[in-house]
């Protein structure tokens, strides 16, 4: 079967708005209002990281053909180990009860009463109607496209619009002098902002959802499906480029406003100033439908793997068990569950892009399978002790770190990575040479 133009725009507006939560409307207008007159170069290394990134994670999961193919690269058991690690971080164990509690905190909180808003009771209702709703709309996979592609998408896409072009006909303000590091180096910087958003992870994770979309599409062809995982991804990744322009030139026409600690107060102050008390409204409308959506895809996400992996459950069984664990989660307080779930993000994210990149030069690597499980065992090593440094030792170890190039803005893994494709590769010559001698020798 071939997908037309319009399917295909369908599914990358499907996809666009699984990655577009809370998170990536709040990080490009505070890196808008502190790059200020280096906005367009900050956001250029926002881009290539936050955008970049999760492209590559759904194009090495295509060539692979599925993320389990990926991970079987590099052993059965890390396969076993490392999509179940990403599931539940980016799952139950920290992302969908945050979206839920945001979506809270800003689509209802702002017009409840101050005794409801701190009453513990408002939060236990509100997440149990939003995920009561995540959960039935999760029940019907395959009619993703239809409601992401043709209802909610589009209605986040032109409320963004709306906001944008408003900005234009009654400008907020110049933009301000760079601070900090966005004066000396934007571009790095940017870079850095946008890793922090840790889509690749996403980007794994949501390549099921899209595979079986297809599936359920009547896409049956391995390649096909392939190919158009590829196109849905460079779409999504166009969709997330134009609206993190937009975020943060916001950010940046913000300053005269006053300066705020996080990208939801400029986007509050932001539409307060364009709108009036109206603003408030349409900003807790944009927070509602980008949780909604990613809450709906990572619930779908996790329920599919998790049947995969334990067949014993069905799908349906899974995301029920998944909106009950993350409504609990979602009114306990978010507090200690980031304390859990940061530092394991942390470990596993630089794992996520050594294996996007492996994915990618699978062609040039494949003669040397040695390559994977080095790479993977230098990073992950690093990790788990930059791990126990910052949850258990207080940074005792810093010093000893800090030898690493780029440790302190959190990419120390680079050159693990790189020592490792190193040894992986004379490995893969010298087995190679050994193979080719003893076949002489018989």
């Amino acid at each position: 079967m071939n997908f037309s133009a319009k399917q295909i725009v369908f599914i990358s507006f499907m996809l666009f708005s699984m990655f577009f939560g809370a998170g990536n409307l709040i990080f490009p207008p505070f890196l808008g209002q502190s790059a200020g007159t280096n906005l367009w170069t900050a956001l250029a290394g926002f881009i290539i990281s936050a955008v970049g990134l999760p492209i590559l994670g759904v194009i090495a999961v295509a060539k692979a053909g599925s993320f389990n193919d990926l991970n079987q690269r590099v052993h059965p058991f890390f396969a076993l180990i490392f999509p179940f690690l990403i599931y539940i971080a980016i799952g139950p164990g920290l992302a969908i009860p945050r979206a839920g509690s945001l979506a809270f905190e800003m689509g209802l909180a702002p017009f409840l009463p101050e005794n409801l808003v701190s009453s513990p009771l408002s939060l236990l209702v509100y997440s149990i109607i939003f995920f009561g709703l995540v959960t039935w709309l999760c029940m019907f996979p395959s009619k993703l496209i239809d409601l992401f592609g043709k209802l909610l998408t589009p209605i986040l896409l032109a409320l963004i619009v709306i906001i944008f072009v408003k900005s234009l006909m009654d400008p907020i303000g110049p933009f301000a002098a760079p601070k900090e590091n966005y004066e000396t180096n934007p571009v790095f910087q940017g870079v850095l902002d946008g890793y922090l958003t840790m889509d690749a992870l996403a980007a794994l994770a949501f390549g099921i959802v899209i595979a079986n979309t297809l599936k359920a599409q009547g896409v049956s062809d391995n390649k096909k499906r392939s190919l158009y995982m590829m196109y849905a991804g460079l779409g999504a990744g166009l969709l997330l480029t134009v609206i993190y322009l937009i975020l943060g030139y916001l950010g940046a026409a913000s300053s005269p406003l006053g300066q705020t600690e996080n990208g939801a107060q400029i986007l509050a102050n932001v539409m307060t100033h364009l709108f009036g008390q109206s603003g408030t409204f349409i900003l807790g409308l944009v927070f509602t439908i980008a949780c909604f959506c990613v809450s709906i895809g990572l619930v779908t996400s996790c329920s599919q793997f998790f049947a995969n992996a334990i067949p014993k459950v069905n799908y349906k069984k899974w995301v029920i068990i998944l909106a009950v664990l993350s409504t609990a989660i979602a009114n306990l307080g978010l507090t200690q569950i980031l304390k859990i779930s940061v530092p394991i993000l942390g470990m596993i994210y630089p794992l996520a892009i050594v294996i996007i990149f492996l994915g990618l030069i699978d062609d040039l690597i494949k003669n040397f399978r040695q390559v994977y499980i080095s790479v993977i065992s230098f990073v992950a090593l690093f990790s788990i002790i930059d791990t126990i440094n910052k949850s258990f030792l207080a940074n005792r170890w810093n010093e000893l770190l800090d030898i690493f190039p780029f440790y302190k803005e959190g990419l120390g893994w680079i050159i693990p990575a790189v020592i490792g494709l190193i040894v992986g590769y004379l490995l893969g010559i010298v087995r190679g040479t050994s193979s080719d001698n003893s076949n002489l020798k018989s």
